[in-house]
């Protein structure tokens, strides 16, 4: 019976809230769009950044789980350092070379190495011209890629020994030159070059991707042989980085010791000398992304917390100033044996019901924009955890409960005969 008691208490508080809501209509739309904003940051945030981890994570899978990254220096992001040869020693490292990597190939742990290095350059095609990035690679890049070429193919060994003029287009630099026609064998210039277009790009994995993803971005981008490049564009070698894919079975740790131990004899680095290289592995990148993400959801959470905050203020102005309208009420209620705690019990429904509407406009809203992002970027599959719903509906009782025991509390301690007195 008590159980009973309390569901209909309950409501009973619920709907006292929605006559509230009617009755005090712009202060009950300040305290529901306070807990809406504040719930949306967080379901809008939680959506699109675990879409954007499975599209990371499908990134690196396509690498292969053990495949590695190696690089001249350490990149952004995983070093700091104010540019100073001081502060910034590894500076002078040496680039990593072809034959380096021809020669870690050879090793029998591992399976491929592809060289690699990022440019931009002006795309031409009759009267239409853009600057877009140029990703350069060694041909077997397709094996740690996870993007797809149709129409038209990749470009061989022969053609990137060579030194070919042929170049691969991604659907946005394709449609920027070439709109709806067919790109296959039409010639462009790169940089004033003529080159030939030998297939259409489209990247099936995230598009932020990972630092040597050939779709990475939503931008316009060609692809060249380096060796093309490097000859016909004045490629900077410097800044080659190579993707270092294993033998299956072999584990990453085992493949970076065997590279290291090659890099350092090639190089001729004594014992104590640290590396002049860097190798970057899947988790380590993980790491630095996860963080990254991390700092952008941190800051969501602030932003949310303050929209609580804004929420749980109203519900404190709110439920004042229906307890006050109420007290004759609330004195008939006490002298019909209404206890302290059957008043303080509803209060608090009241006050968790006007946060959790505001939590459900704010829920639907954060879901409605992992839908658009989801229809928009097919690529990041942005979707609402159930541990978000969860939590936002729970965040935003908490408030209510919160931000009304104080206006509860003074309804429940009300003189019941002083009460019946108010006017």
């Amino acid at each position: 019976m008590r159980i009973v008691h309390r569901i209909v208490n309950a409501l009973e508080g619920v709907g006292m809230a929605v006559d509230s809501i009617k009755a005090n209509r712009v202060r009950a739309a300040l305290t529901i769009m306070g807990v809406a904003i504040g719930v949306f940051v967080v379901v809008a945030m939680s959506s699109i950044v675990r879409g954007i981890n499975e599209s990371f994570a499908r990134d690196l899978e396509a690498a292969g789980p053990t495949s590695f990254y190696m690089y001249r220096r350490p990149i952004s992001g995983f070093n700091a350092c104010d540019g100073s040869d001081e502060t910034c020693p590894e500076r002078r490292n040496p680039a990593l070379t072809l034959d380096e990597a021809k020669a870690i190939e050879r090793l029998p742990t591992i399976k491929a190495v592809t060289a690699h290095r990022a440019m931009n350059y002006k795309f031409e095609y009759k009267d239409k011209s853009t600057n877009a990035g140029a990703e350069t690679y060694t041909p077997n890049w397709v094996d740690v890629d996870g993007g797809d070429i149709y129409p038209g193919r990749s470009f061989t060994y022969a053609e990137n020994l060579t030194g070919a003029h042929v170049v691969i287009v991604n659907e946005k630099l394709a449609q920027r030159l070439f709109g709806s026609s067919d790109p296959i064998d039409k010639e462009i210039k790169v940089d004033g070059v003529q080159f030939r277009v030998i297939g259409v790009y489209h990247y099936t994995a995230s598009p932020m991707g990972t630092p040597t993803a050939a779709g990475g971005g939503d931008q316009a981008k060609g692809i060249l042989p380096i060796e093309t490049a490097r000859r016909s564009l004045a490629l900077y070698m410097r800044g080659v980085d190579f993707i270092v894919k294993p033998m299956p079975g072999v584990t990453a740790l085992e493949a970076t010791d065997d590279v290291t131990a090659l890099m350092r004899a090639t190089r001729g680095l004594k014992g104590s000398v640290k590396n002049n290289f860097e190798i970057v592995t899947q988790d380590r990148l993980l790491g630095i992304y996860n963080k990254l993400f991390g700092t952008f959801f941190v800051v969501g959470l602030a932003l949310s917390s303050i929209g609580l905050m804004v929420g749980g203020v109203g519900v404190v102005a709110i439920m004042m100033i229906s307890v006050t309208e109420r007290t004759r009420e609330i004195g008939v209620r006490k002298a019909l044996g209404a206890t302290k705690s059957a008043i303080l019990w509803q209060f608090l429904v009241e006050a968790s019901t006007l946060t959790t509407i505001g939590a459900s406009i704010g829920l639907a809203l954060g879901m409605g924009v992992a839908i658009a992002v989801r229809t928009a970027f097919p690529a990041i599959p942005a979707s609402t955890p159930f541990s978000a719903v969860v939590s936002a509906l729970l965040a935003s009782a908490v408030t209510g409960i919160v931000f009304g025991i104080l206006p509860a509390a003074r309804a429940a301690r009300l003189d019941p005969v002083e009460a019946l007195r108010y006017e």
